[in-house]
């Protein structure tokens, strides 16, 4: 017994700060390079949730500078609506706490630990405390605070407290001093992570000075903020049966049928009343009376009883438009496909899974393909093996995409995977927050997503070896025919004739010719059109030329360049069929013959003999 009293004396409790304070790794600080980019990522990603949320594009600067080998000193500022005074301690000095634990809608920090765990890292590698200004309108004071964190009781120590000069309209600025080290040409940077950063918030202005002084600039490539997500209620789809048990216990709904209107969205009166008649419990029944055998029930009642699914407005999706913007402002590629999914449910959590796929370019062709994995607007670095993004790009059969996968694994090739998980609870392995967890709906949709998007992608290689292959077809027709023409010529005596309507008949090509004929002091122009192919074609006729015309046939469409003129002609070519355009010129022959050569746009370059293509 007095061992156990001895035992029970050396028991007490210990703050939240105090264990990440000796288990710092957990968070994403167990090395020199990777706590300065966790720091980064921490004070951007609040950066950008205050801005969105108070409707502000975002203008973030990134300040690195080396204070010695292994110590640096990280400045973030912003532009967003700033932090009250009396809320600023302890927004940045007190671990858990936050506004969006408890919110059921899309957002990037979820447990309120991030950004002060920055700065509980600073003080134990430096020594020094955070500095941090803020200011929340033009003609407010800016409030500069120096602050510790007080491991034992989690609370801010407050060692300067001062209203300050600070040139901005608004905004904040954290400045910490911690061990620290810029690394520069791997993956797991800063740059890179900023660059990511760019990719699936286009609408972000994003500068870095880097400790060498150089200034990286990553521009936005919209004015347009995401749509504000909104606060829902959980859905009852993948709900789990202790979390529905207490949330009857603690209910203050005087009847089950309330309960579930008032607890769930999705369920209406008439759905709460299918769901108590599923599960045979009384509309009118206590909730806090409900036994764990009834609850069972009423768990099961909402898989059998259809449920509309959850409304999206609490996300806040990137949208296939955006991705593709992004992808193009940050990498040089001739493919990109992107695609959004419906909405799906996890343990009662919305959550959407969009994926998009640039192809070709200047990206390695023997290097193992890219894959940009994202949650909620937030680049993933680290622990791509261990992320249920890397599983379901590993799980998908490439070569049936036209991507070599030799021994399984994620494949090789000039291509970049996209994958971004949007959800009002992103289920985490770790608090570092860096690899999503193997959540069965989760994975089920990546794949969905991933397969769409390769489906595409191999459409358009397919679509490209064949017109290769016709590229190489021509190619060989075009060394060869001149010398038989040539040849013809000298043994029938007579000039070389031309092969152009020969090669457009040979390859089922349009086949596009001009002629110019003298007409008293003026020219009659013909341009003829023959479709040798198998297929429809519908593509406009351009012609650019510095006169007028006159008496047309069809009528163009005209539209003045300044001292030019373009005449547009829509043809509609059924296979075999032929057409022409006529007109007539107020020129000499001699000037007839130096226009320039019809010009076609809405057809594939491939497809055409005798004109040029452009298309917009």
């Amino acid at each position: 017994m007095v061992i156990a009293e001895e035992l029970a004396k050396k028991q007490k409790a210990i703050s939240i700060a105090e264990f990440f304070e000796k288990n710092r790794q957990i968070l994403g600080f167990d090395s020199v390079p990777r706590s300065l980019l966790t720091s980064v990522k921490e004070a951007v990603d609040n950066s950008l949730d205050a801005c969105e949320e108070a409707g502000i594009l975002p203008d973030i600067f990134i300040k690195i500078e080396n204070k010695s080998k292994n110590l640096v000193t990280l400045i973030v500022e912003d532009n967003g609506p700033g932090i009250v005074k009396e809320q600023i301690p302890r927004v940045f000095a007190k671990l858990l706490y936050g506004s969006r634990f408890h919110s059921m809608k899309q957002s990037r920090g979820q447990q309120g630990i991030g950004i002060s765990a920055a700065v509980l890292y600073s003080q134990l590698t430096s020594g020094s405390p955070a500095k941090i200004a803020s200011k929340i309108d033009k003609d407010a004071p800016a409030h500069y605070f120096e602050l510790l964190i007080n491991t034992q009781t989690n609370e801010p120590e407050i060692l300067k407290d001062k209203v300050t000069d600070w040139d901005r309209l608004r905004g904040t600025r954290i400045e910490l001093e911690m061990e620290a080290s810029y690394i520069k040409g791997r993956r797991q940077s800063v740059y890179e992570y900023l660059k990511d950063t760019a990719i699936v918030n286009p609408h972000a202005r994003i500068t870095l000075i880097e400790p060498d002084s150089s200034k990286v600039i990553f521009e936005r490539a919209t004015d347009k903020l995401p749509v504000q997500p909104k606060e829902i209620l959980p859905h009852p789809h993948g709900i789990e049966l202790g979390t529905l048990m207490k949330m009857l216990r603690y209910t203050e709904s005087k009847s089950l049928e309330e309960f579930l209107c008032d607890s769930f969205s999705r369920i209406g009166a008439q759905t709460a009343k299918e769901i108590c008649k599923k599960s045979g419990i009384e509309p009118e029944r206590k909730p806090k009376k409900i036994a764990l055998d009834e609850a069972k029930r009423l768990h099961e009642a909402f898989r059998i009883v259809k449920i509309q699914a959850p409304p999206t407005d609490c996300l806040s999706p990137i949208t296939e438009e955006l991705i593709r913007k992004g992808l193009e402002k940050e990498h040089t590629v001739d493919f990109i496909e992107t695609t959004t999914r419906p909405a799906a449910v996890h343990n009662g959590h919305p959550f959407q899974v969009e994926a998009g796929i640039a192809y070709g370019g200047n990206l390695s062709k023997e290097e193992k393909v890219e894959i940009l994995r994202f949650a909620n607007r937030v680049p993933l670095l680290y622990q791509q093996g261990a992320c249920a993004v890397t599983h379901a790009v590993e799980s998908i059969k490439w070569k049936n995409y036209s991507l070599d996968q030799p021994g399984g694994g994620v494949p090789i090739g000039p291509a970049i995977i996209l994958v971004h998980v949007a959800s009002t609870h992103i289920p985490f392995t770790s608090e570092s927050k860096e690899a999503i967890a193997d959540v069965p709906e989760m994975i089920e949709e990546i794949e969905l997503a991933l397969k769409d998007v390769g489906r595409r992608l191999n459409l358009y290689l397919s679509r490209q070896e064949h017109l290769q292959r016709r590229r190489e077809k021509e190619e060989i027709i075009q060394k060869i025919l001149p010398r038989i023409a040539k040849k013809v010529g000298e043994i029938l005596d007579k000039p070389t004739p031309d092969i152009t309507p020969v090669v457009a008949r040979i390859m089922g090509n349009v086949f596009i010719q001009r002629a110019v004929q003298k007409n008293g002091k003026g020219c009659d122009v013909e341009i003829k059109i023959k479709n040798h192919s198998d297929s429809v074609h519908h593509f406009s006729l351009h012609e650019t030329i510095p006169y007028d015309i006159s008496s047309p046939s069809p009528e163009p469409k005209k539209i003045a360049l300044g001292k030019q003129s373009d005449y547009i002609w829509k043809i509609s070519l059924k296979p075999g069929e032929q057409k022409a355009v006529v007109y007539k010129l107020d020129i000499k022959l001699e000037d007839a013959s130096k226009l320039p050569q019809p010009v076609v746009e809405g057809i594939e370059e491939e497809h055409i003999t005798g004109a040029k293509v452009v298309n917009v």
